[in-house]
């Protein structure tokens, strides 16, 4: 037998949705495109082994 939901979380669940849409939206608006908020962008001016290993054997 299914459960019924419950008509408030329903309602804030449509809520929550709609304010991300929004947010989304307004976002694109301001920057021209989306921006990713998960993804981790590695500082230049950090010292990494790999690339300058790399670079001395002219790979990419």
């Amino acid at each position: 037998m299914k459960k019924k939901k419950k008509q408030t979380q329903l309602s804030l669940e449509d809520y929550v949705k709609a304010a991300r849409k929004g947010s989304r939206e307004a976002e694109i608006e301001m920057y021209g495109r989306p921006i990713n908020h998960q993804k981790v962008f590695k500082s230049k001016k950090v010292y990494d082994r790999k690339k300058i290993k790399a670079s001395d054997r002219g790979l990419p």
